[in-house]
């Protein structure tokens, strides 16, 4: 069973071919293009570039790869809620229902956030997951929440917010604290090799209440670091360190309240080295490699697969 996965989010286009019979992937994805000092894109620039950016991936992916498919995989949604829209995923869909039309092939829709989960599972070869239930982070630019996942005949996978950020994202935070110390957007990975340069040690209270907690302070307090004139790498360090007690204390709560179960981390925050050793280590957290932490269209791909693999 081969199939093809498309993803169009707010930061990269994304494109994947999934066999399952042989386990194979090949994946190709570029970052949607920001001018150096913004914070990111407005919807219509970003279903623009997605516009220009997709026919020459979907070329480029089918260059590698000398056949046919059986079905397609899209992200339709940021999540599987009512009223989850976005205007970009629009971008995706369209095409994705234009080649299914081409070439009789049912097409699925999925969500983002469910995307992110399963190329985490298929990437580590933890697709036993799949038919288990689970604890999920989601961590990212738009998306910090964390999600009770279960098996669903008819989703794959079905998902329940169970926590998250009251305010501020991961990844705004971290987007925004870069862009102050002269970083590209975005600037996570900038910021992630800054901030192991840095040997401080930090004494981080998180701001937590119930199942939410606040990263807003995060900014103020890096920013307030970068008017005393701080090391810049002292300052990446602390932002991290901050998202990672911040995330530690969710996690804490959420396995004593739903049991020791296991934990699956995605979203492009979660490409962070620092953060990845340490829930590694502490709580045997399942991580992607960075490629398929941040956005990719492998994990519609795999749900794709599987939902045509059943429906057969």
């Amino acid at each position: 069973m081969i199939s093809l996965g498309i993803d169009t989010s707010n930061y990269t286009t994304s494109v994947a071919l999934f066999d399952s019979g042989k386990n194979e992937i090949i994946s190709k994805k570029k970052l949607l293009p920001v001018k150096k000092g913004e914070k990111g894109l407005r919807q219509s620039d970003a279903v623009f570039h997605h516009t220009v950016q997709l026919p020459s991936l979907i070329e480029e992916l089918f260059v590698e790869f000398n056949g046919g498919i059986d079905c397609i995989g899209v992200s339709s949604r940021p999540c599987d809620k009512d009223g989850s829209y976005m205007p970009c995923f629009l971008t995706g869909v369209s095409v994705a229902e234009s080649l299914g039309s081409v070439f009789k092939k049912n097409t699925y829709e999925f969500s983002h956030q469910q995307g992110h989960i399963a190329a985490v599972l298929q990437s580590t070869n933890n697709t036993e997951l799949f038919n288990k239930e689970f604890i999920a982070f989601h961590v990212s630019g738009g998306t910090t929440e964390a999600v009770y996942v279960k098996p669903d005949n008819e989703k794959i996978i079905s998902t329940e917010l169970i926590y998250s950020s009251s305010d501020l994202k991961a990844g705004q935070a971290i987007d925004r604290i870069a862009l102050s110390l002269g970083l590209d957007f975005p600037g996570g990975k900038e910021l992630d090799i800054l901030s192991r340069k840095s040997t401080a040690q930090f004494r981080i209270k998180p701001s937590v209440r119930d199942n939410t907690f606040s990263l807003s302070g995060v900014e103020n307090k890096c920013l307030k670091m970068l008017e005393e004139n701080e090391k810049k790498e002292d300052i990446a360090k602390y932002c991290i360190d901050y998202i990672s007690v911040s995330l530690e204390s969710a996690v804490k709560y959420l396995l004593n309240k739903y049991g020791n179960l296991p934990l699956v981390f995605s979203g492009g925050v979660m490409s962070n080295s620092l953060i990845r050793e340490r829930f590694t280590s502490e709580f045997g957290a399942i991580f992607a490699e960075p490629e398929f932490s941040s956005d990719n269209a492998l994990g519609v791909a795999v749900l794709a697969n599987i939902k045509e693999s059943n429906n057969g």
